[in-house]
């Protein structure tokens, strides 16, 4: 009783109160000690970084446009960031991601006229902020000229087409290469001996002729082969079942991009090539009122060459398609010149406007209010572009032969009109730049690491002139809301297309091995109210994205905007360096010059 008598007593309560009460504080205790441990590892170790990176991982892939324009903010203030500062890496899955041509969005699209394999791009704001990054077991690419005829492997490691087109000569694996004979479906004996019976009819190797389309070029064979002639071809295909041609032919060294002839006009000046070339293209050129041999017309020069080998010419089962492709050419006035087996050659007229003869087509000539250059998302014509629309004498016989039409005004210019002086000014600028660039900077131009090269500001094309002697080839870009300079270009037997900077460009990852750009900040901008477009963020992560490991980027422009790039650079894992402009330069500007570094995830 004694003992119960205890245990019911106030003593009894606070020994079983007590130690609950220590328990809480024990929790309460072990709850802040744990706040403060966290509050170190945040702050001082990698792992802070790392979940800084995973909130940053976020915003790139949030559908909340806030949440990206906080990080691009971020980013071009130089506001410290965790993860090292770096943009993440895309998913492997996107090694070979082309924004435009995405197959994912675009088999959604209409298949009439083919539609659904031109550009159809996001909006800026819709794209994450990530880094393409490079294939398992990528190599720095195989240096020019050797790179015509083999490439590595696990650069692109698509077998589809050696497996299917070996046997015509395109492409074979042998070991760690893809080897390229340099055949084709048309040529599988070789590219050389096609444009040696090519020569017997068109004069290839004179200097008459230097620009060449090559439509539906497969990995561009024909187009690598007639540099040997001085000839230079803008080589295009569509991103198809083919999946990496345009890949191959750039990794190979060759001009190309990734185009489709479907509703748009192409994005080249009117009248910019000296030879249009289809190898088995299976371009239907008379379907829709013969709309695609129209725009074939409006890109061929007075005086050019037109070459289709394969289907229709004279192919079985398509002698209706056969005879419409003979009638058209017939309504055009253009002259058969021969036809050797599967081989069609046409040649332009070069003198008076040839006014369509009566067809079955509906042809007839365009209005004089016509711009024949606009191309940049322009809606194909149903009509033929007057040569009267564009002034000057720039015919095949007329226009100046190769090399001597490099440095001679060209004479349909009206940016020059009566402004010579301006144009030889700016040639010797640009040879004044590069030699800087050589000299001062050590840029690799004219060496084996440089081959593929973008201006993405091209202007008149000096900067691609200076470097005519060089082992390089140079994709001018004339930015599409700027004055049309393009014709310009291909006048001086240069190659280059329309762009719009704030826009993903048809290509595939890893293609060129220096990008220049000059005033880079006015690519992004409205040429009317000054007002950004798009971020210098989202233009840089494009950049990035087109070029290749160790590749080099080159920029001019005012202080101010150089130190945004500078900082930029930091984020898509560049090395940067800041120069002063050349000593004979008046301008106000510096020059950024940044080495994509080569790292793998």
């Amino acid at each position: 009783m004694a003992l119960s008598s205890k245990r019911s007593g106030p003593s009894f309560i606070t020994a079983i109160i007590n130690p609950r009460q220590w328990r809480l504080l024990d929790l309460i205790t072990l709850f802040f000690f744990f706040l403060v441990a966290i509050f170190f590892l945040m702050a001082f170790t990698h792992f802070g970084d790392s979940l800084a990176a995973s909130g940053r991982n976020t915003l790139l892939r949030s559908s909340d446009p806030r949440h990206r324009l906080r990080l691009v903010s971020a980013i071009e203030n130089g506001e410290p960031r965790g993860g090292g500062g770096f943009l993440d890496a895309c998913s492997a899955e996107e090694v070979d991601h082309m924004p435009c041509e995405d197959p994912r969005v675009n088999r959604l699209l209409s298949r009439e006229m083919n539609f659904y394999r031109e550009r159809h791009c996001p909006r800026h704001i819709d794209t994450p902020l990530c880094l393409i990054p490079p294939p398992k077991g990528y190599r720095i690419p195989v240096h020019w000229p050797e790179s015509l005829h083999k490439i590595w492997h696990d650069n692109m490691p698509h077998n589809k087409i050696a497996d299917r087109k070996g046997h015509q000569g395109w492409m074979k694996r042998e070991g760690q290469h893809f080897i390229f004979p340099g055949g084709g479906t048309m040529f599988p004996d070789g590219a050389e001996q096609y444009i040696e019976k090519l020569a017997q009819y068109i004069p290839i190797r004179d200097g008459v002729m230097r620009t060449a389309l090559d439509m539906g070029c497969g990995v561009a064979s024909f187009g690598g082969y007639l540099l040997a002639q001085n000839m230079l071809a803008m080589s295009f295909a569509p991103r198809d079942s083919h999946k990496s041609q345009i890949q191959f032919a750039l990794e190979r060294g060759i001009p190309a991009f990734v185009a489709m002839l479907g509703t748009r006009r192409l994005p080249f000046p009117a009248f910019g090539f000296d030879l249009v070339h289809c190898s088995r293209c299976l371009i239907p050129f008379t379907a829709y009122n013969a709309t695609y041999f129209i725009e074939v017309d409006r890109l061929l020069r007075p005086g050019g060459y037109l070459v289709i080998s394969g289907p229709p010419v004279q192919w079985a089962k398509q002698d209706k398609e056969w005879s419409d492709l003979q009638a058209v050419a017939r309504a055009l006035c253009y002259e058969l010149i021969v036809v050797d087996g599967n081989t069609a050659i046409w040649k332009k007229p070069a003198g008076k406007m040839c006014h369509p003869h009566q067809n079955d087509f509906g042809l007839a000539l365009c209005d004089d209010s016509d711009d024949a250059s606009q191309a940049w998302y322009f809606k194909l014509k149903r009509c033929v572009t007057r040569t009267s629309s564009v002034k000057g004498e720039y015919a095949i016989g007329q226009i100046p032969k190769w090399p001597e039409r490099l440095n001679t005004v060209p004479p349909r210019s009206t940016v020059m009109k009566n402004e010579a002086h301006l144009y030889e000014a700016d040639n010797k600028r640009w040879i004044r730049r590069v030699m800087h660039y050589k000299k001062s900077l050590h840029i690799k131009l004219g060496t084996p690491a440089v081959r593929n090269v973008m201006d993405m500001n091209a202007l008149f094309g000096g900067f691609a002139a200076a470097l005519i002697s060089d082992p390089v080839w140079v994709m001018n870009v004339v930015p599409a809301d700027k004055p049309s300079t393009l014709d310009v270009i291909y006048d001086r037997g240069l190659i280059g297309l329309y762009h719009d900077w704030c826009e993903p460009f048809s290509t595939y990852p890893r293609t060129y091995d220096l990008l220049h750009a000059t005033n880079i900040g006015s690519l992004i901008k409205d040429p009317t109210s000054g007002e950004s477009r798009c971020s210098l963020v989202d233009l840089m992560v494009e950049m990035d994205r087109i070029l290749r490991p160790e590749g080099t980027v080159v920029v001019r422009d005012t202080p101010e905007v150089i130190e945004k790039v500078a900082r930029v650079s930091e984020a898509v894992r560049w090395k940067a360096t800041i120069y002063d402009k050349e000593p004979e330069s008046h301008a106000q500007e510096k020059i950024l010059v940044a080495t994509k570094t080569f790292w793998k995830q």
